[in-house]
């Protein structure tokens, strides 16, 4: 087997097994790696020392059996018998779903959540959006501070772990999305800048040097990413990647690493013969992440609408601190906006920002599917103090109202992990640092971060702590019982007409159509022949249809929350308070 590295700075470089250190030799083809060649199998352990140093993980190890901080281990990628026929599933017309593998389930680990696959087929999902799996220090962590990019998290059952639960998705029908990090790895157990500059202090991060995307050396960086992302799509089967934070690659080059990643993925879907998809998370507003390469985009095929978000988290709580302040002036109508123009900032200016934001997204060329919309994230939830869902604070009424602009409306819907039956257990930050020092700051920081906004120290989850995971956990004993089965069945319903009626899927951004009104809190959305009328109101609302309803006879009613009538010959539907309905015109 060879064994490679690169290593440009030097002097001599080693391959370390069970068997002894033996000298590698410079490879005379490429500038800066380093080759040997020894017997290994599926499992042996072996790590690279530099000029003599000590025994270090293999950069693009696929596997650290004992954490990013011990030896590397070899991996057979045909070890694993592929059983599921799997000819790929494209964006369009997708159901998202989040999760977090270690959360998912009690036991935390690939096999378990695999498991519970059958819950999400029985909803209608389409795609499994799975957060970050490479190593972290710890067992437990969101995984956003995940290190040896090339590799799985052990404790989640490592390489094999994430095969077997592929197969099992695709098995049942459904897609797999994994999110990955390279705008930033984890500050412990991050050994590359021992090898080579994979950081530079050319662009400075919240998290300090920045990955080196255009600085000396960074061809090879570049190449180490784009290396990891095709492994991921073709050695784990994947149908597609979630970019972590895009707007916060530090990337002056012309030809940018985005450009480069979703040109190699698009070659890599013809050659094998199945969609595969990029989300881009971005706070930029810009709808170049997702226009085509042909067409002067970066050519990404989708990416989260935080505007989406904002505008309805707004509707629905009245909370207007930090970013929520530039839709709280009048949240149905920015609402609307989005729902419409797909960004809210779109050269706007935004009060939170302190200057104009964003640029148009041009509805008649730019698809609807071009846009994840949802209610709730990983980040909308674990970032708040304490961690709370929306079923903490509004009434089932409101999640149901919730529930329906977000599978009725024109974005490609995503939900967290379970928000389809309001679930009440938090999703709060937990970490697992194995460095006492990292461990203090992390939760001295955070508490610090929360009491400058008016928080007690002493309110804030520690969380090093194993019972703030603990809480995090899924109670799957909740959709068995009220409130949360009737949630459960109302999202179950909304899938299903998204799925059965086409006007639900049209990626024709253009043609919605918003009406609303501020003060009584109502908005109304038209999707072709369906309309999709949502109370926000603690009061009944009657909404006027107008005299397209009128004429079509009152139309009828396709699914509600709370029992209601079409409209009557005044055209006005009478909306119950904190509901909502979806209606077809004839």
């Amino acid at each position: 087997m060879q064994f490679e590295v690169w290593a440009p700075e030097a002097g001599s470089a080693a391959l370390c097994t069970a068997g002894g250190r033996l000298p590698m030799e410079r490879d005379e083809r490429r500038a800066g790696w380093w080759t040997a060649e020894a017997e290994a199998a599926d499992g042996d352990r072996y790590g690279f020392s530099l000029d003599g140093g000590p025994v270090l993980p293999d950069p693009r190890s696929r596997r650290q059996p004992d954490g990013p901080d011990g030896g590397s281990a070899v991996v057979d990628q045909d070890a694993h018998t592929w059983r599921a026929a799997w000819a790929g599933r494209g964006l369009p017309g997708a159901v998202l779903y989040e999760l977090h593998i270690g959360t998912f389930t009690e036991a935390g680990t690939f096999d378990a959540a695999a498991e519970r696959l059958g819950h999400l087929v029985e909803l209608g999902v389409t795609h499994v959006s799975v957060m970050p799996v490479c190593p972290f220090p710890g067992t437990h962590g969101w995984g956003y501070e995940g290190v040896s990019l090339w590799a799985v998290h052990e404790p989640y059952g490592g390489p094999g772990g994430l095969k077997r639960f592929v197969d099992t998705a695709h098995g049942l029908g459904l897609a797999v999305v994994l999110d990955v990090v390279h705008n930033h790895l984890g500050p412990s157990g991050n050994h590359l800048p021992a090898f080579g500059p994979y950081f530079t202090d050319t662009h400075h991060t919240p998290w300090g040097s920045a990955v080196n995307l255009d600085a000396p050396g960074s061809d090879e960086v570049r190449a180490y990413l784009l290396g990891s992302a095709l492994a991921w799509l073709r050695d784990y089967r994947l149908d597609g990647l979630r970019l972590d934070a895009v707007h916060a690659l530090a990337d002056g080059r012309a030809l940018t690493f985005l450009e480069e990643l979703s040109t190699a993925v698009d070659a890599l879907a013809s050659e094998l013969g199945r969609p595969l998809t990029l989300i881009a998370e971005s706070d930029l507003c810009d709808p170049r992440t997702t226009t085509p390469r042909t067409e002067g985009g970066i050519g990404l095929h989708a990416q989260w609408n935080d505007d989406f978000h904002h505008a309805l988290h707004t509707a629905l709580t009245g909370e207007s601190q930090g970013y929520y302040a530039d839709f709280a002036t009048a949240p149905l109508a920015a609402l609307a906006k989005t729902m419409t123009k797909a960004f809210f900032h779109n050269g706007t200016y935004s009060s939170f920002r302190g200057r104009a934001h964003g640029r148009p997204v041009d509805a008649a060329r730019t698809p609807a599917h071009r846009f994840v919309g949802y209610a709730q994230t990983h980040d909308q939830i674990g970032n708040r103090a304490l961690g709370d869902r929306l079923a903490a604070g509004l009434s089932p009424g409101l999640q149901a109202c919730a529930a329906a602009l977000v599978l009725t409306g024109p974005f490609v819907p995503m939900l967290f992990m379970g928000e389809e039956w309001g679930a009440r257990t938090p999703w709060q930050f937990f970490t697992d640092h194995t460095d006492e020092e990292l461990a203090r700051a992390v939760r001295d920081g955070r508490r610090r971060e929360f009491a400058a906004h008016g928080w007690a120290e002493e309110d804030i989850p520690d969380p090093q702590d194993p019972a703030t995971r603990a809480r995090s956990c899924l109670d799957w004993s909740e959709p068995e019982r009220d409130p949360h089965a009737r949630l459960y069945a109302w999202y179950r319903e909304l899938v299903a007409l998204r799925r059965a009626l086409p006007d639900l899927s049209d990626p024709d951004l253009e043609s919605v159509r918003t009406a609303y009104d501020e003060e009584a809190r109502w908005i109304v959305c038209r999707r072709g022949d369906l309309r999709v009328a949502v109370n926000l109101s603690g009061k009944p609302a009657a909404i006027p249809l107008g005299a397209a309803r009128r004429r079509a006879g009152g139309g009828r009613v396709l699914a509600a929350w709370e029992p209601v009538r079409a409209p009557g010959a005044d055209g006005l539907l009478h909306l119950p308070a904190e509901s909502c309905v979806v209606l077809a015109d004839s």
